[in-house]
């Protein structure tokens, strides 16, 4: 895959469950073992980036893995860390706050504390921000990006679309700042209407509640065009020569159909494609014959019976995946790569290992050329 050479930042999209995290692990290391210098970043709150790096638990921080169980001289390097949402957030509130004051009344605002987290598309958006952050960090040469598990694709791209709307949410903000620009609400000053609506409002959520949320609207109103400055610098970068995304899928109809959707607003967006990932296709077993050397015990015929119907439904099962797998790549023309089912799950470094391997088709050395160039 010349992307693992040629482009800064790998994007790995699809939806929840299809294997996102293990194939930009082994985006990785496969392009840590060309030589570059890999920082692979996860915003899995299941934290299966660890698990597939045989590690207990990742951080903001990047933390460099140890090759030399795979290598005796890896030619390069393999970080990895796992984004916190809510310190992104954050940090681009301190970013962005006209002062001190308003800084504070925004991180302790309770509305902005409980929901900064969970705002829609707050995952995605921060994806694409820390993308941003990274983008100045001199010590990787490649970024892969494993996207938040969503149960779309398309959240990832409409994400900053939504969350920049959201903290521009005129409508909210009209019915709002009349009755808390002075800090407190006085449902007299409100007409006939205002009233009967604010006390259903009090009744389901509490006064209390709109006064957090009316003083995180205006405290967010000084720092709106920062916000949609970074998503914009964002979509640049996305679309940038040196970026690439691969969509990751099950050879399964309907997230072969998602990943052809998304493939179509990629394009769209005039954002820069690499390929298809198709995980987890399942392998026709051999042909199937009882065993001729226990000739003084005939077979059992009811057990071979039902081992010749389980053989036809394995291979039928995966004609199906090759058929999905070929309408994909006639339907989309694109590149499509298909991993194999492995037998267990990947746990360590050596069974990620197994999973570059199957995703290259080849075993996984150092470069020679790489080697030559640290030696």
């Amino acid at each position: 895959m010349a992307a693992l050479e040629q482009r800064r930042y790998l994007v790995v999209c699809g939806s929840g469950g299809v294997g996102k995290t293990t194939t930009a692990a082994a985006l990785g290391l496969k392009a840590a073992f060309q030589g570059r210098r890999v920082l692979v970043c996860t915003v899995d709150p299941a934290r299966r980036l660890a698990t597939s790096l045989g590690l207990r638990l990742l951080d903001e921080e990047p933390r460099r893995l140890d090759l030399s169980k795979l290598a005796a001289k890896p030619p390069g390097e393999l970080w990895a860390m796992m984004l916190d949402t809510k310190r992104t957030f954050d940090a681009l509130v301190e970013r962005y706050a006209p002062d001190a004051a308003a800084r504070e009344r925004i991180l302790q605002n309770r509305f902005y504390r409980q929901v900064s987290s969970a705002l829609a598309g707050s995952h995605e958006y921060m994806a694409m921000e820390k993308l941003l952050e990274l983008s100045g960090d001199g010590r990787f040469d490649l970024i892969v990006l494993d996207t938040p598990p969503t149960s779309h694709a398309l959240d990832f791209l409409e994400a900053p679309d939504r969350l920049v709307g959201f903290l521009d949410a005129s409508i909210l903000r009209w019915f709002l700042r009349p009755y808390f620009v002075a800090g407190r609400l006085t449902v007299k000053v409100v007409g006939r209407t205002g009233a009967v609506l604010l006390k259903l409002v009090d009744s389901v959520l509490g006064l209390q509640f709109l006064q957090d949320l009316s003083e995180f609207f205006l405290a967010f109103e000084s720092m709106y065009a920062g916000f949609k400055e970074r998503a914009t610098r964002v979509y640049e970068l996305l679309r940038g020569p040196d970026t690439g995304f691969l969509v990751v899928a099950a050879p399964r109809a309907a997230s072969l159909d998602e990943a052809r959707h998304f493939h179509a607003r990629l394009r769209e967006k005039d954002m820069p494609f690499v390929s298809f990932i198709v995980n987890r296709v399942r392998s026709a077993p051999a042909a199937f014959a009882p065993s001729a050397r226990r000739k003084a015990r005939p077979p059992d015929a009811e057990l071979v019976a039902r081992l010749l119907r389980v053989h036809a439904q394995q291979r039928a099962l995966a004609q199906l995946d090759r058929q999905a797998i070929a309408r994909l790549k006639t339907g989309a023309h694109a590149d499509v790569v298909a991993v194999p089912e492995l037998e267990s799950d990947v746990h360590d470094l050596r069974s990620l290992r197994e999973v570059a391997e199957a995703l290259f088709g080849s075993a996984l050395e150092p470069a020679a050329r790489a080697q030559a160039a640290r030696a």
